[in-house]
């Protein structure tokens, strides 16, 4: 990962020196914005070690998803709505079955079968039933009433409630009901030490860092959402697809590194509780937040009427995970079935007319 930080000064130069290479400056952005996700993932780690699984899910979600955050405001902030609807969908159902399903084959291939606290998945199974509801409502009202203000005021009501459930579900995982999310994890005895790069030990050092990724993050996010649409343009790909299965991928990468090692260490509460959890965070907490910043930041306000395929990959994609998680036990054809079903989209879209 530290190799690709040598993208993030030719993303620059070529941002000025030849700006018309849209494909180029978008592939050379990107990765740059792997390594420093990475870091800001990695920024965060000792403080999950100190916290336990579901606190250490809980931040790697949220610093993971800062990347994401970052990339839809820019996108927002250019008007570009539509592809920051589909990566905010692309995000949930990239969390639910690429990351879930790549963590569950590479602890699948490591250990016969894996076990996570299946009392905490089917509570965050039912907050991801809960976004699909919030996204189904808002399109229906759209579909039947039709009426722009009357749809903005409803999703800006949508979103305050969205972010009052988020809290009180953390209240509930964290202060009240800590026992339902427990991790059975035990290190094992003789197991090797891993040769992974350490988190920093100085939590000043470790802020510091997450700081500059942040901040680098923003600009390549900058340069990378600059070439987004003369490169859709140019290549005739849809906003759906680059959306919701380019964008909200590198804005994932963080949960990707972070959710497959943990599951590679035989830790799957910690995996299902970045790679699910996350998902959740995205539909209850980012997606409200850019709804609300939209009335402050975009050249006009975003709402929550996502287009009808979004909202059906959703709802399968919710469908699928659920039922996947609801016997607390993992193996490697589970994350199969996973990446089936998130391949399988990603193909249709590709071929969706712009």
């Amino acid at each position: 990962m530290n190799l690709l930080l040598i993208f993030v000064p030719i993303a620059i130069a070529l941002e000025v020196l030849a700006g018309d290479h849209h494909l180029l400056i978008f592939i050379i952005s990107a990765l740059a914005i792997l390594p420093l996700a990475w870091w800001m993932s990695k920024a965060t780690e000792q403080l999950a070690e100190r916290m336990g699984e579901a606190v250490g899910g809980l931040l790697n979600a949220t610093f993971g998803n800062a990347a994401e955050l970052i990339i839809a405001l820019v996108a927002l902030h250019a008007g570009l709505h539509q592809v920051v609807e589909a990566s905010i969908v692309g995000s949930i159902v990239g969390n639910m079955l690429l990351v879930f399903g790549a963590a569950m084959l590479a602890g699948g291939i490591r250990y016969p079968e894996q076990q996570f606290n299946p009392r905490g998945a089917r509570s965050q199974a039912t907050m991801l039933i809960l976004s699909a509801i919030a996204l189904i409502l808002p399109a229906t009202f759209e579909a039947v009433e039709g009426t722009t203000t009357m749809l903005q005021r409803l999703s800006v009501s949508i979103s305050i409630v969205l972010l009052l459930v988020y809290a009180l579900y953390l209240v509930f995982s964290l202060i009240t009901h800590p026992a339902l999310f427990r991790s059975s994890y035990a290190p094992e005895k003789n197991a090797p030490e891993s040769k992974e790069v350490k988190a920093p030990r100085s939590v000043g050092r470790a802020v510091a860092i997450l700081a500059a990724a942040t901040v680098g993050t923003a600009w390549m996010s900058e340069i990378m959402v600059g070439s987004l649409v003369p490169m859709m343009h140019e290549y005739a790909l849809s906003d759906i697809f680059v959306g919701a299965f380019v964008v909200a991928i590198l804005g994932n990468a963080a949960e990707h590194a972070t959710a497959i090692t943990a599951a590679l260490n035989n830790r799957m509460d910690l995996s299902f509780s970045i790679a699910v959890g996350s998902s959740v965070q995205v539909a209850l907490f980012v997606a409200p937040i850019l709804v609300l910043t939209s009335l402050f930041f975009g050249p006009t306000p975003m709402d929550l009427a996502f287009r009808p395929a979004l909202v059906l990959i959703v709802v399968l994609s919710v469908l699928v995970t659920a039922q996947m998680a609801s016997d607390g036990r993992s193996d490697w054809f589970k994350g199969i079935q996973l990446l089936v079903v998130y391949f399988a989209l990603a193909l249709t879209f590709f071929f969706l007319p712009n």
